[in-house]
């Protein structure tokens, strides 16, 4: 579906302070970067450090981030004063200027006067400024409030304050309501709007892509993905909605829809608990930015450089929305992966990743197999279906997408595989299934026999995912033309759930439409797959070689005899003693 028409472009300037102020504070950073700068500790009044300060570095040490903290406050702060200006910190905290692309449904319009505001609302609900600025030990207070190890269900209440003081300066309405006795914003209350859980998520995106829009500078419009599916699952999970089919886009839910802070708080822990990272590594993003600076100031100040990448109509499955969705969902490698195929600007590193598309390179298992044989790394599996729907006597076609993450490859085998693997209901309502533990019944990929071999019991031929052999979860046939759902009562490898909507207790068979495999190993993988094909290729050819040599003469050949035989049968022969 094209992208490129149904959005409309709002200009966005989110430094609000004037230019000179810029400028200012980019002569301070490149001064500040040749001039032999004030180091922490170098002082006799740092040697004597104090109970609270050493407290503050340990914890902040835990992280990975003290030297990067070091090496910024030290940036940014005057030498003088030992601490960082107001108006400093504000900057370092802000977003790049840039203009960004709404779609064109009335819903979340308000969401471009928001990131302005970001880099102010940050620095005053972390830091408490003194006099000066703000010293050593409160920028340690400050980043420890963010970044330091604590539950999950904290960061996302601090998540929550954070979008509402932005919202309460950009003059929007906040639906969020803080306990004022609370210094630690541990009460919250209200109800999220479809519009408000958008621009919430939208937020958070970007949060996540800040080191790529620093360096992607200005040029063509920013594309927001598509988080409609986000957006949908929240409500349903919460019993605000309970026909999965009967909403499949936004519009349903601009009817004055809401859902509890508390029952999404517990969603979004249990579904996407990345959310409540994304405040916190914007942070951990800014500070290595500023240490990091040297004299280019394109991490900290946007540049007006023209940026280049093409008008992308999302026509695969895995859309920049749903590769963002599916990084949420992991805690290792993947999720920096993930997270960068839900860029834009990255769009053509995207494809180097696509092994397999069905409307592309065929429909069917060997069409498959000759493009993922040999990857070892994680893997991305992608299909999408139609169910019929014969309510009122009319019939009419919904389509679904299903996903299966794997941190391995497929292999040949007439039984169930792998280390581990995670199950996803994609579209229209987004749903992860992990591991429970009971079985390791993950992959299955078996193709037909190449020789013709009696089987008594013929194993099944195509891909499997949970369940059992011949009762699986998942189950797509040799030439890709259907999948077969059945209910997650069958499946003791992966999470109940429905991967469908509506799907019910009776298995679905429905026609497969599409299909892709997008490998996520990295170049080492690709590498490792283009050696295996290789040497399989160089397998083949030599198994298409006969050296006659081997072979005995014409004379002794038995093929002379029977032509012999044939040409004379009354010869009288006798044999050579």
């Amino acid at each position: 579906m094209s992208r490129a028409s149904s959005y409309e472009a709002v200009p966005l300037l989110l430094d609000q302070e004037p230019l000179e102020q810029q400028s200012q504070f980019s002569t301070f950073l490149n001064k500040s970067c040749h001039r032999s700068r004030w180091k922490m500790g170098a002082s006799s009044s740092i040697d004597r450090t104090s109970p609270e300060q050493q407290e503050l570095e340990t914890l902040a040490a835990s992280t990975g981030c003290l030297p990067f903290l070091k090496s910024g406050f030290a940036k940014i702060s005057d030498p003088h004063s030992k601490a960082i200006p107001h108006e400093y910190l504000l900057q370092s905290l802000s977003l790049p200027s840039l203009t960004v692309n709404l779609p064109s449904p009335p819903i979340a319009n308000d969401f471009p006067r928001l990131l302005p505001h970001v880099g102010s609302a940050a620095a005053h609900l972390l830091f408490s400024a003194g006099k000066d600025g703000t010293d050593w030990i409160a920028f340690l207070r400050g980043f420890n409030r963010c970044c330091a190890r604590m539950p999950a269900a904290s960061s996302l209440n601090l998540l929550y304050r954070l979008f509402s003081d932005v919202c309460e300066r950009a003059g929007v309405d906040c639906p969020l309501i803080f306990d004022p006795d609370d210094a630690d914003c541990g009460k919250v209350s209200g109800r999220f709007g479809a519009s408000d859980l958008l621009m919430l998520f939208w937020l958070c995106w970007v949060f996540r892509q800040s080191p790529r829009l620093s360096k992607r500078g200005g040029g063509r419009p920013l594309v927001l993905p598509d988080l409609s599916h986000l957006v949908l699952s929240g409500f349903v999970a919460c019993g605000e909605v309970g026909d999965d089919e009967g909403i499949r886009d936004l519009g349903g839910l601009s009817c004055g829809k809401s859902v509890a802070v508390q029952k999404l708080s517990g969603w979004v822990l249990t579904t996407v608990p990345g959310v409540a990272d994304c405040f916190s590594q914007f942070f951990k993003d800014k500070i290595r930015a500023i240490a990091v600076l040297g004299d280019n100031l394109n991490n900290c100040v946007a540049s007006p450089s023209d940026s280049s990448y093409p008008n992308v109509k999302e026509v695969f499955l895995l859309t920049f929305g749903r590769a963002w969705a599916l990084s949420l969902t992991q805690r290792n490698t993947l999720r920096e992966e993930l997270c960068a195929a839900s860029f834009p600007g990255l769009y053509s590193d995207t494809l180097n990743n696509l092994l397999y598309r069905s409307s592309t390179h065929g429909k069917g298992l060997s069409r498959f197999w000759s493009r993922v044989e040999g990857y070892r790394g994680p893997l991305l599996f992608l299909f999408s279906g139609n169910s019929s729907d014969s309510s009122a006597g009319i019939s009419i076609e919904r389509r679904w997408v299903v996903g299966v993450l794997t941190e391995q490859g497929f292999e040949d085998r007439d039984t169930f595989y792998g280390s581990s693997a995670h199950l996803y209901a994609v579209c229209p309502i987004f749903r992860a299934f992990s591991p429970v533990g009971k079985e390791r019944n993950f992959l299955y990929s078996h193709q037909r026999p190449t020789g013709r071999v009696y089987e008594a019991s013929p194993k099944s031929v195509g891909l499997a995912f949970g369940g059992a052999i011949g009762n699986e979860r998942i189950f797509i046939d040799e030439d890709f033309s259907k999948v077969i759902i059945r209910h997650h009562a069958v499946d003791k490898t992966y999470q109940h759930g429905s991967l469908i909507p509506n799907q019910g207790y009776l298995p679905v068979e429905a026609s497969l439409v599409e299909a892709e495999a997008w490998g996520f190993g990295g170049e080492s993988s690709k590498k490792l797959q283009n050696a295996f094909k290789k040497r399989e290729e160089l397998f083949t050819e030599q198994r298409r070689k006969v050296d006659l040599k081997t072979f005995g003469g014409w004379e002794d050949s038995p093929e002379k005899m029977m032509m012999d035989m044939i040409s004379d049968p009354n010869r009288v022969r006798r044999e050579d003693r």
